[in-house]
């Protein structure tokens, strides 16, 4: 089992390495669901710690429709974090219509190579999750973050089970979305997922910094 923890600072890549977190998704604008982080950060939280660092990459709030501009911004970003040692990427794209935009994500897998690229919650967005799961393996990505299509990823528990069962090996089918200690053991149990994403945030942290007590014991309750 592995935790992904969604990190918007510095800090919280510090608390998920010393907590045992697998893997970082390292981003900012939590109140825009997160967009790329600077230079800086990236080569920072890679200098600071030795557990994977995804960035995402998207260059803007809103929706995931991109012109060829703000495509441009992505490939120039993606090839700064490759030449920075990142190991993989997080991102989507989509279609004006709300499908899996196969072509561009293909360019973006493209673009990105050698590193993974987990395709983010932009996936929530489409409108039937079995078709976008057959997309998303097909431009060549290596995972997908997922709530099922449901506000949480215990609503969307049943659908992740069965996009688990459909993706095989083909691709990791990765849980977020509200996943906290009190509910990744069953979340676990409903899905039969291996692994799972979370900012592991404390509602005393109004300033979005992971909590590592939270990140302990969500790591404790899938193992």
């Amino acid at each position: 089992m592995l935790l992904e923890v969604c990190a918007f600072n510095i800090q919280s890549c510090l608390v998920a390495a010393q907590a045992g977190a697998g893997r970082i998704e390292l981003c900012v604008d939590p109140l825009q669901g997160g967009t790329t982080p600077s230079y800086g950060l990236v080569r920072y939280a890679l200098e600071k710690v030795s557990i994977p660092v995804y960035p995402m990459i998207r260059p803007r709030g809103g929706n995931f429709v991109y012109d060829e501009d703000e495509l441009e911004i992505m490939k120039k970003d993606i090839r700064t974090v490759r030449e920075l040692g990142c190991p993989g990427i997080a991102t989507g794209v989509l279609l004006p219509d709300g499908r899996i935009d196969v072509e561009i994500l293909s360019r973006i897998v493209s673009w990105a190579y050698p590193m993974n690229v987990t395709c983010h919650k932009a996936f929530d967005a489409t409108q039937n999750a079995f078709e976008a799961l057959e997309d998303v393996i097909t431009a060549g990505c290596s995972r997908i973050l997922t709530s099922g299509l449901n506000k949480t990823a215990l609503e969307g528990a049943g659908v992740i089970a069965d996009l688990i069962a459909q993706a095989g090996d083909r691709i990791m089918i990765m849980p977020g979305g509200g996943v906290r200690s009190s509910n990744i053991a069953q979340l676990a149990r409903e899905t039969g997922a291996r692994e799972f994403h979370s900012s592991a945030l404390v509602t005393r942290a109004s300033n979005h910094i992971a909590d590592e007590n939270e990140v302990q014991l969500l790591l404790k309750n899938i193992r």
